[in-house]
């Protein structure tokens, strides 16, 4: 069974019924925190669900306030509900793409595409009519552009599922744009689901970008990929959503 833990107007979890028990029982969620299961016509407090891990509760030092514990805002249904817009995600993008502008440039020069562009150009300006020359001069050119788009191509994917699988849990983009990819409870994604996302960003190049345009319309503004790799695309750093070492240390809360 989940549960859900009301405090000061938000609402958190869900949590699994034996860590709100445990939670209880050491003092670290109040008996008169409120909570909500499946089924539940109504809030209740912790104390009348579970009167049983209340006894055994220990007392606190103030009668008047039970120790509690912050819970973490990652698992807020509040920040779950915070996705970032259409036009956010795609001004990210823009500026995820100069980034990536630069290394594509640089391995073009290694496996010389300008000079093999150049030669082409040159050709059809010379042949005179020669298609011979022209065709020599383009399979040149191809063969030295491939590699070069298929290089770029891994490196973009390897810069978005690193970035978006790292504690950052966003590219460079989305970090100054202060978005964050999440899975659908808010935490951080894999490396492995990372790697899908992006994969899944072909399907809507196939179908002529409406897998992107879905954000713009979609109840959790989820494009194609977020769909497919269950993701969500929410405001806020991921910096922003970490406990301080203190709490981290004293507590500990998990969705």
């Amino acid at each position: 069974m989940e549960i859900w833990i009301g405090r000061d107007g938000e609402r958190h979890g869900p949590y699994k019924e034996d860590d709100v028990r445990q939670w209880l029982r050491s003092g670290q969620v109040s008996p008169k925190d409120l909570a909500w299961y499946e089924g539940l016509a109504d809030w209740q407090p912790l104390s009348v669900l579970f009167p049983d891990e209340v006894v055994h509760a220990p007392a606190p030092a103030n009668p008047y306030a039970a120790p509690t514990a912050p819970l973490l805002p990652q698992v807020t249904a509040v920040v779950l509900e915070d996705h970032a817009g259409f036009w956010k995600r795609v001004a990210a993008y823009i500026l995820d793409a100069i980034i990536l502008y630069i290394p594509q440039l640089i391995i073009q020069k290694v496996f010389g595409v300008d000079v093999a562009q150049a030669a082409l150009q040159q050709a059809a300006i010379d042949a005179a009519g020669n298609m011979q020359l022209v065709i020599a001069a383009q399979e040149r050119f191809y063969a030295a552009m491939w590699p070069a788009i298929l290089l770029s191509f891994v490196i973009g994917w390897l810069y978005f599922a690193v970035c978006e699988s790292s504690a950052w849990q966003g590219t460079l983009g989305k970090l100054a744009l202060g978005i964050r990819v999440t899975d659908m409870q808010g935490k951080r994604i894999s490396f492995p689901r990372a790697l899908g996302r992006y994969a899944a960003k072909l399907l809507s190049f196939i179908i002529l970008g409406v897998g992107f345009l879905m954000v713009a319309w979609t109840q959790r503004k989820q494009g194609l990929h977020d769909i497919i790799a269950g993701t969500l695309v929410l405001n806020g750093r991921a910096s922003e959503f970490k406990p301080n070492q203190a709490s981290s240390d004293n507590h500990s809360f998990s969705a």
